[in-house]
């Protein structure tokens, strides 16, 4: 049951409490770093397109109404609407930019360079200044103005050809490029703010989504470059230990269970697979064995769980020591009873009306909580942040009528 956020009763600040960013992002990878600023107490400026905004605004209607990219990626943040190639917004989001401790972009590859947004230019002008620059592939190289969107980058990075099955790589279903890439420019501006507290200048701070996401790769990188080959697809499998798969149960569930070393493999045998004599056998006895003969190994696993229904096999596991999981659904998750156990969901706001949206997952025992504010409207904060960026109500009309600002 999703609750509103409680009354803040610590006098503690949130960690990023008095920090100001403003954001040119769009889709996933800025907005998805930007919104963990936002969540830890940063005030977020994003600034938009008049004409729709965001891109990612678009995406579907799935979130009453409301995009569900968007919704995940941009509550707790102010939306100003206006056009960059004009001069006149340009104007006003640079001087919001003068006051800013943290610029983040993620344009097209040269664009925030033309209009003079690019990290290098405005650190030169705002020495106190972090400015993140977040690319496809990086400033320079031969991919440098290659379009990078998620499954593209996947592709690059080589995660999809290490997901699926033996017959068919598959890419992730989570957009795992962009998220990669958010994550390392979240600590990256944490990392540059720490630095500027005890040396009093922010800098440039750049993320390439490739270069994310290849070290997310590591294991299977680094198994390839000194093992000779990257490992095997497997599925849900794992492609070196055995047994660590998913298997029917009679109630059309699956759990997946994992055996880690031979002791767990003679409990399995005897308390679950009820088959003793499989502890000891030859061709099952040690996890070198047991890959080796996989197909057997998976027969014998799934003849004995497809007799039992999902909670019954999930409690044989556990019981036996076994570690295990029930192969969840998106709506599974969204109803798990750990997430409700710990208060993990909460109400935001939005244009539609309350959204259900899980607490961060960054806790901070007995602090604050986070703020998760409201999903913006396009525009919904423009004459405000037009106004603190200087403006008086008649050229914010006049931008307004010309079609600068919504």
């Amino acid at each position: 049951m999703s609750q509103p956020l409680p009354q803040q009763s610590s006098p503690t600040p949130l960690p990023l409490d008095g920090v100001t960013v403003v954001a040119v992002e769009q889709a996933v990878s800025a907005p998805f770093a930007t919104r963990q600023l936002a969540d830890l107490g940063a005030r977020v400026i994003k600034v938009e397109r008049p004409d729709g905004g965001d891109f990612a605004r678009g995406y579907d209607t799935a979130a009453q109404g409301l995009a569900s990219h968007f919704v995940w990626c941009n509550r707790g943040k102010e939306s100003l609407a206006v056009d960059l190639k004009d001069p006149r917004g340009l104007a006003a989001v640079r001087r919001l930019i003068a006051g800013a401790d943290v610029f983040v972009q993620n344009l097209a590859q040269g664009a925030a360079q033309r209009l003079g947004l690019d990290a290098a230019t405005l650190c030169a002008a705002h020495p106190r200044l972090v400015a993140v620059d977040i690319s496809g592939y990086g400033p320079d190289g031969p991919y440098a103005h290659k379009r990078a969107y998620d499954m593209l980058v996947q592709c690059e990075a080589g995660l999809v050809s290490v997901t699926g099955t033996a017959e068919q790589p598959v890419k992730a279903g989570i957009p795992a490029a962009d998220i990669a890439a958010a994550m390392y420019a979240f600590s990256g501006v944490l990392a540059a703010l720490l630095r500027r507290a005890t040396t009093g200048r922010g800098g440039p701070v750049e993320i390439s989504m490739l270069e994310a996401l290849a070290e997310w790769m590591g294991h299977p990188l680094h198994h390839g470059m000194h093992g000779g080959a990257a490992p095997a697809r497997t599925g849900v499998a794992h492609a070196v230990i055995s047994p660590y798969d998913a298997y029917p149960t009679a109630d059309g569930g699956q759990v997946l269970l994992s055996v880690q070393n031979d002791r767990e493999w003679r409990r399995l045998a005897e308390q679950v697979l009820e088959r003793p004599e499989l502890g000891d056998d030859p061709g099952f006895a040690t996890n070198a064995a047991r890959t080796v003969n996989r197909a057997k190994t998976d027969a014998v696993v799934a003849e004995a769980l497809a007799l039992l229904d999902t909670a019954e096999a999930v409690a044989r596991l556990e019981a036996a020591g076994i570690a295990c999981a029930r192969l969840n659904t998106v709506a599974d998750l969204a109803d798990h009873p750990q997430l409700a156990a710990r208060s993990r969901w909460r109400e935001v706001g939005s244009p539609a009306g309350p959204l259900r949206a899980l607490v961060p997952p960054i806790t901070l025992p007995g602090g604050p909580q986070p703020l998760m504010g409201a999903v913006p409207g396009l525009g919904e904060h423009t004459d405000a942040l037009l106004r603190e960026a200087g403006m008086t109500d008649e050229e914010t009309a006049e931008l307004r009528r010309d079609g600068v600002v919504v």
